[in-house]
């Protein structure tokens, strides 16, 4: 059954202010506690959110991998979604595509340019090990924050797709009606924050650094080791 725990409405003002990145993932640790033991794979969304997934699969005692999803940007404004793309070539357009100024044409090389980027990430990210295959496993997928949601529901149909037993949808921080379309694609989505007014994600957060590729891959390698380490 689908559900999601949200907390009273706030206004930014009042709304938390996370210190970085990994506050707020120790923070969402303690929401997701009952995963512990079960052995979740805990995927996180590159590049922020890796390092936050990793501590959480080492709290929750789980393993760690990154889901590769790539927003399509608006012909004039690339930090705008239009929609995502997932790994495995599937992706989606929103409503709004229209009003962009997008056309089939723009689309398709737009999915196909965000696919070559995807390779290249993944032959970056996991050239010393395979991909962990979510199939049968509960799947966590952690984000620094959700805008318009797009690479997040690409991410969740892309784990769903792979057969994931339970799918999880875990950030600090949302808008409300982004949270409420995200919810309907997990099991379970979990939000630390949905303020009244929403600008961009990195405003909730007091220290809201670049993350680069060798920060991912770092993280990923450090992860693997001690997986492979862990008493069976």
């Amino acid at each position: 059954m689908r559900g999601a725990w949200l907390p009273p409405r706030l206004d930014v003002g009042m709304a938390r202010m996370f210190e970085d990145r990994a506050d707020a993932a120790r923070q969402l640790v303690a929401r997701l506690a009952h995963y512990r033991g079960t052995h979740p794979l805990v995927l996180g969304i590159p590049r922020g959110a890796v390092a936050m997934a990793g501590i959480v699969a080492e709290a929750l005692e789980g393993d760690l991998d990154v889901v590769l999803v790539r927003k399509l940007r608006a012909p004039d404004n690339p930090e705008f979604a239009i929609g995502a793309v997932e790994e495995s070539g599937w992706y989606f357009v929103t409503q709004y595509a229209s009003a962009a100024g997008v056309d089939p044409t723009y689309i398709e090389h737009e999915r196909a340019q965000q696919l070559e980027a995807i390779r290249v990430r993944r032959a970056a990210y996991t050239r010393h090990r395979p991909r962990l295959d979510p199939a049968g496993r509960n799947v966590i997928v952690v984000d620094d924050g959700l805008a318009t949601g797009s690479t997040m529901l690409a991410a969740l149909h892309a784990v769903r797709a792979q057969g994931a037993a339970r799918v999880v949808c875990a950030v600090p921080v949302a808008p409300a009606d982004t949270l409420a379309q995200v919810s309907t694609r997990a099991d379970e989505t979990v939000c630390l924050e949905v303020p009244e007014h929403f600008g961009a994600v990195g405003q909730f957060y007091r220290h809201f650094d670049q993350i680069e590729d060798d920060e991912v891959i770092r993280v990923l390698s450090a992860r693997s080791v001690a997986a492979f380490l862990r008493p069976i």
